[in-house]
């Protein structure tokens, strides 16, 4: 068994059946579809249940609703595959995707491919790679702006990589949790423009409506890797998760304030001039300044 499709499940009878005619479609024949029934209270487990009929190659974990990290986990325990990839149930894949793909994973650990983001909605963007090797995880983090597409959808991982890691049950933003420890035990990572994604627009999930407590957890995972791996644009990018957190909690900021220079490269016009500001202010002073401003 080469590739294993792990796919959580949960309210999501509308669009389960498109998610797997994508993913049963695809070129690549040598793999297994694990479904993951995270007790799903519509008509989902009946529906997975028809597909596993469907197609030999899927198997259905039906168990009590634990969230997506812990469905992802159950996947993770059962996969019989040498690779591991993920797809969430709402999302599809272009035809041939794996087919291009899954040649690179000869040569690197994880391997990540394009995706449209929200896709069907105004915010939608696609996100291309160029075909880069990294042997460094900051490289990979910093250089290549792994932040900013900190998923684990549009990637493939070597099974091997999971052996002692997990997704973080009870947590939300668990990507960002995990992906840096996974980068860390590769010796290569492998970005590709081939295959492609798309993540679809879902304005009751939890990217759309995330509360301030939710935002937290996102912030913690960056600010534990911020003293490791750290430049001016991804303290920015930190920073803009901050102002929403202590907007959206009223609490104090959990940064390390770093005086960063408003003509660092790569910065854009607003983060320029918030870098001034934090400068001048600290973060606390520009957080509420983000509060005021949000006001009116």
């Amino acid at each position: 068994m080469k590739l294993s499709i792990i796919i959580p499940v949960y309210k999501v009878e509308a669009t389960l059946s498109r998610c797997l005619q994508s993913v049963t479609g695809q070129s690549f024949r040598d793999l297994e579809i694990i479904l993951v029934d995270d007790g799903s209270p519509d008509d989902c487990p009946r529906l997975c249940d028809e597909w596993a009929k469907r197609d030999q190659r899927i198997q259905v974990i039906h168990k009590q609703n634990g969230g997506l990290s812990d469905a992802r986990n159950a996947g993770i325990e059962v996969a019989r595959g040498a690779l591991i990839t993920f797809v969430d149930s709402d999302d599809f894949l272009e035809e041939d995707t794996y087919e291009q793909l899954i040649p690179l994973t000869e040569q690197a650990d994880i391997v990540e491919f394009p995706l449209y983001r929200f896709y069907g909605s105004a915010r939608q963007s696609r996100i291309m790679f160029p075909e880069t090797s990294f042997t460094s995880a900051q490289d990979y983090w910093l250089k290549g702006y792994g932040y900013e597409h900190c998923y684990a959808w549009n990637k493939i991982f070597h099974h091997e990589l999971f052996e002692q890691i997990r997704f973080p049950v009870g947590k939300v933003f668990e990507d960002v949790a995990t992906m840096p420890a996974l980068l860390r035990k590769s010796k290569r990572i492998v970005t590709s423009n081939k295959g492609l994604y798309y993540y679809c627009a879902n304005e009751k999930g939890i990217t759309a409506n995330a509360t301030g407590e939710e935002l937290l957890m996102l912030l913690e995972s960056h600010v534990k890797l911020l003293p490791e791996w750290y430049d001016a644009r991804y303290y920015m990018h930190v920073l803009n998760i901050q102002l929403d957190v202590c907007r959206l909690t009223g609490r104090q900021p959990i940064m390390q304030r770093q005086l960063i220079s408003p003509f660092s490269q790569g910065l854009s016009a607003p983060q320029r001039l918030k870098a001034f500001l934090q400068n001048l202010t600290g973060i606390n002073g520009l957080c509420k300044i983000n509060k005021i401003t949000h006001r009116n």
